[in-house]
């Protein structure tokens, strides 16, 4: 663990298991009505009839949010804004660990009853939508509309010293005229006056099905670019979290954080790069059927869920 001063090991298993956690919670929501802890085998049965969602961002996502949570644990005043909000699975699973969401919806308990309410309502009539809403607690967009997401960053800022804001950022969202010119606020929003925000992009190299613009530059050529703009790049290789915890210790001023994973990591190998949903057969396809069971398997939940969620909640 070398390398790490506030983080120890400790913390960084608990980041570890709570990753795997949401992971799992993200693919419960996108595919299950029924048999939310595999108590049994899957069948075609436990299967929603329509599988509506977007599983590539949800593993990147999980890992910025336990890894800031953690980092920032002791601050009141850190906020965590997510722009492609099209990972709504990941958002609400972390949400609903840490109790946001029960404080708006009380059968989201977090137990057994609240992860069978929270999976089987995802994409499900009169039950919670495929991307982040209004509905869902700090939401204020609707999460097909990317680029909005490091304004808002700074407008939680502005006026508000006290306050620290992460935003990630789609490498794809980069792409849009909002958000390339809100990179440009860094120098509008200065002084003593004002917070701080942290913009971290995710560059996991697709938007949709297409190769990203900045996933295709060459890394001088990127961190050049976020430079113009008055921040220091801040690689982030991989979903390590020693490695995501060293790049906060180290306290570069003004940062500009890149966290490169590969799009649908920790999914089925064949549909890594999925953008939506991978397995799109499995409702009545039993080999697909097999490969999400070993999927879901592959996150031991149930090892998480025996010694008990608290173990896993920055609340």
């Amino acid at each position: 663990m070398s390398g790490l001063g506030n983080s120890s090991i400790e913390s960084v298993e608990k980041i570890k298991k709570r990753i795997r956690a949401c992971d799992y919670l993200s693919v419960a929501q996108l595919f299950l009505k029924d048999n939310f802890l595999l108590k049994k085998s899957l069948s075609f049965d436990d299967i929603k009839p329509r599988l509506l969602g977007h599983w590539g961002t949800c593993h990147g996502i999980n890992v910025a949010y336990a890894n800031l949570k953690a980092f920032y644990s002791d601050d009141e005043n850190f906020s965590f804004v997510l722009g492609p909000g099209h990972g709504f699975p990941a958002l609400q699973a972390n949400l609903f660990l840490d109790g946001e969401l029960l404080k708006v919806d009380e059968k989201a308990t977090i137990d057994e009853s609240g992860i069978a309410y929270l999976c089987k309502n995802f994409s499900w009539p009169n039950g919670f939508p495929s991307h982040a809403s209004p509905f869902t607690p700090g939401v204020i967009t609707e999460g097909g509309e990317l680029g909005y997401a490091l304004a808002n960053a700074y407008g939680v800022a502005l006026g508000h010293p006290e306050k620290t804001i992460a935003v990630l950022i789609g490498d794809g969202e980069l792409e849009t005229a909002t958000a390339l010119a809100s990179l440009n606020l860094k120098n509008l929003l200065t002084g003593s006056k004002n917070g701080q925000v942290i913009p971290i992009l995710h560059l996991n190299g697709y938007k949709i099905s297409a190769p990203s613009i900045y996933a295709r530059k060459s890394e001088r050529e990127l961190n050049e670019l976020i430079r113009g703009f008055g921040y220091t790049p801040v690689l982030i290789d991989g979903d390590e979290p020693e490695t995501f915890q060293i790049a906060l210790e180290n306290g570069t001023k003004n940062p500009f954080y890149i966290l490169k994973t590969e799009k649908g990591a920790t999914g089925p190998n064949r549909h890594q790069m999925a953008h939506q949903i991978p397995l799109k057969a499995v409702k009545t396809d039993k080999k697909e059927l097999d490969t999400l069971e070993e999927w879901l398997k592959s996150y031991r939940f149930d090892k998480i869920l025996k010694e008990g969620l608290e173990e896993v909640r920055y609340a």
